[in-house]
């Protein structure tokens, strides 16, 4: 059964970084394309970034030069690097994985994905 869980997120002040990190069990993260989303309440699901089984990278505009995504396959986990955070980027944070072919199309920013996160929340404000 795949089951991913999220960590790192918390209150920082604008300016500052937080890593979170999505841990997965019961599959083997080079399988799919991993994916970061945030969501707020009453808000849609935006794609925050993704990365692929080559280790390529994709983000969205709003966070690109700020969010780095990486992955250690060997450990299974998936990790967003944060940096120059903004009160924009307050939001829950969920890691997602989805067929590769989303990475390959840039679909991922559109798609739900196949299995989910429980969510860490960030939290940027002065």
């Amino acid at each position: 059964q795949v089951q991913l869980a999220e960590s790192g997120g918390g209150s920082v002040q604008p300016g500052g970084s937080l890593r979170l990190s999505c841990a997965g069990s019961g599959y083997t993260y080079s399988r799919y394309c991993m994916v970061w989303f945030r969501q707020a309440p009453g808000k849609e699901r935006e794609g925050v970034a993704a990365i692929d089984d080559n280790g390529n990278k994709a983000y969205a505009g709003s966070v690109k030069g700020r969010f780095t995504i990486s992955q250690d396959n060997a450990k299974n986990t998936l990790y967003m690097q944060m940096n120059s955070l903004k009160p924009e980027d307050t939001d829950m944070y969920y890691c997602a994985a989805m067929s590769l072919r989303n990475c390959y199309t840039g679909s991922w920013l559109h798609q739900r994905g196949d299995y989910w996160g429980q969510g860490t929340q960030v939290t940027v404000s002065s």
